[in-house]
């Protein structure tokens, strides 16, 4: 049995740490409830908008037309950009090694013939995935660590506009985004979604009798709001992952302050039965003592 100092010691250690957990999780709560509403807000926007493309397409090909725009254009997946977003920081359970498992698994799968010609390249939103595949020995062509400072819709838009700019003069024929799609505070969903080329949802069975009105006509309005929606989308899919990020925080540090408590029990049960012990010993050489007096 450890000295009654050692066991002291581990106490106090341990009251530290569910200090620091616990007011970790009162930070990623706080974070959590602003990232939350944010995702809430923007989810019935992103959908309302799929809509109005969906109703747009199928109206077009309907009439006989044909959706051409420089961000819809499908070519042979020869070469490719990996856009990895997850967090600057730890402490959040599997939320970063869940990013760059899927990552790889990208590579040894969808994409192992382009891996293996060295045509993909990746570009990480987050410091902890930088970290892990630059280890690794993955092509990190670029990071934008620093979008957490200040995740704005402008910086998005920003960073949306070069995967759109470099994917329109054919540098590359995709781009994937990896992120954790937020569910709730203790479920995130891995996803690598598409995001240029972007797929027209096109149903050809549907007999549309919207009686529209196009100004100025529907080639204009398609090419002015599909820019527009793929920055939206990556914005969501950012805040998406910011959300998850905060949930995943929370949680974790939540079952750290659990562990730390029942540690702590365990500890203080522990130090009481070793001064228990010592008390006891202590007593039997005092009345051993006591004995050898007398005899």
């Amino acid at each position: 049995m450890a000295n009654l100092k050692d066991i002291r010691t581990r106490i106090n250690s341990v009251k530290t740490t569910r200090q620091v957990t616990s007011a970790m999780k009162m930070v990623s709560a706080a974070k959590f409830k602003k990232a939350h509403d944010d995702v809430a807000h923007i989810t019935p926007f992103v959908e309302k908008l799929s809509n109005i493309i969906y109703d747009l397409v199928n109206s077009c090909m309907c009439a006989g037309g044909e959706v051409n725009t420089p961000y819809t254009k499908k070519r042979a997946p020869e070469n490719i950009l990996i856009v990895a977003i997850a967090s600057n920081r730890g402490l959040c359970g599997a939320f970063n090694s869940n990013i760059v498992k899927k990552v790889e698994t990208l590579l040894e799968s969808d994409f192992a013939s382009q891996y293996k010609n060295k045509s993909v390249d990746i570009i990480t939103i987050g410091k902890q995935p930088q970290k892990v595949l630059k280890q690794r020995g993955f092509n990190i062509i670029n990071d934008y660590n620093d979008f957490w400072d200040n995740p704005t819709f402008d910086a998005a838009a920003e960073l949306a506009g070069s995967f759109m700019d470099a994917f329109s003069k054919n540098k590359y024929d995709r781009v994937i985004v990896v992120y954790n799609e937020f569910v709730n505070a203790v479920s995130q969903i891995v996803r690598a979604e598409q995001l240029l080329p972007l797929e027209m949802p096109v149903d050809n069975d549907v007999k549309h009798s919207f009686n529209y009105i196009y100004e100025p006509d529907v080639d204009s309005i398609i090419n002015t709001i599909i820019p527009k929606a793929l920055k939206i989308l990556f914005y969501k899919m950012l805040l998406d992952s910011l959300a998850s990020e905060h949930g995943a925080r929370m949680t974790s540090m939540h079952k750290a302050t659990d562990n730390a408590t029942e540690l702590l029990g365990d500890l203080e049960l522990e130090y009481n039965k070793a001064r228990q012990s010592a008390i006891t010993k202590e007593i039997l050489e005092i009345v051993s003592g006591a004995e050898a007096l007398k005899s």
